[in-house]
């Protein structure tokens, strides 16, 4: 898949995390290794970041990097991701979170492609769930996926149960939050019903499956660790350092 573009929705403001997207303990901003490893997928077109804040738009360009200003009222990445988009050229857009840099670039290109087919409304990825606290952590969100592997539903909660086991059965699939979508239906998605499931789960992607979508699941080559917290953060820098990031 070639000629696609990447929008990385940022913000400011992180109860959290403050500042999140400006941490730079590395020598470089998180959202510049989000930015410089976007740029790594194969036949990526572009890598715009969606924003609404000064800050963050002055730290974007001091690198070199294209920014895309964006409505402050916006409730959701998906939604900055949107807005920013309706000013590009390119079909296919994937949305990568402002923190999480630790994605395969790679993977882009295989979503990318997957939203490209007209058969899916959007797509997205997962990966096998790591081990027994991850399937427990509500923060790990699964998904099941049918034969064709298409989103039957997303869950905080441990799916597929597996009654035997008496657990989380051995082939269940953690989410990565990263999407995928042809612009005119990512148009389409931020329209969309808030959803009851959706606010139940605290999981907007289930706006979309209420509706009736077709949400293609990809296998992800690793998993895409975001950074919530200043432990997440921590660990980051070491892995960074590690690998001469």
């Amino acid at each position: 898949m070639t000629g696609y573009a990447v929008v990385v929705p940022a913000r400011f403001a992180s109860t959290r995390l403050p500042a999140k997207p400006l941490l730079r303990e590395t020598g470089k901003y998180l959202v510049q290794h989000v930015v410089e490893r976007a740029r790594l997928a194969p036949g990526v077109a572009r890598v715009v970041v969606a924003t609404d804040d000064d800050r963050i738009e002055a730290a974007v360009r001091s690198f070199g990097g294209e920014v895309a200003r964006t409505d402050p009222a916006h409730e959701s990445g998906t939604a900055r991701c949107a807005e920013a988009a309706a000013g590009l050229t390119e079909a296919v857009v994937v949305n990568v979170q402002g923190d999480e840099p630790d994605f395969e670039p790679g993977d882009l290109a295989v979503v990318a492609e997957a939203a490209a087919d007209p058969a899916h409304d959007m797509a997205t990825l997962a990966h096998p769930v790591q081990d027994a606290l991850d399937a427990s952590r509500p923060s790990v969100v699964k998904v099941v996926v049918d034969g064709a592997g298409r989103a039957l539903y997303f869950s905080r909660a441990p799916i597929p149960f597996d009654r035997d086991r008496g657990g989380l059965a051995a082939s269940a699939l953690a989410h990565v939050g990263i999407y995928a979508f042809r612009r005119e239906r990512l148009a389409a998605y931020v329209r969309l019903p808030a959803g009851r499931l959706a606010a139940l789960e605290s999981l907007e992607q289930l706006r979309a499956l209420e509706a009736g979508w077709r949400i293609a699941v990809r296998p992800a080559t690793r998993p895409a660790l975001g950074i919530d917290t200043p432990e997440d953060y921590t660990n980051f820098v070491e892995r960074a350092r590690r690998a001469g990031l």
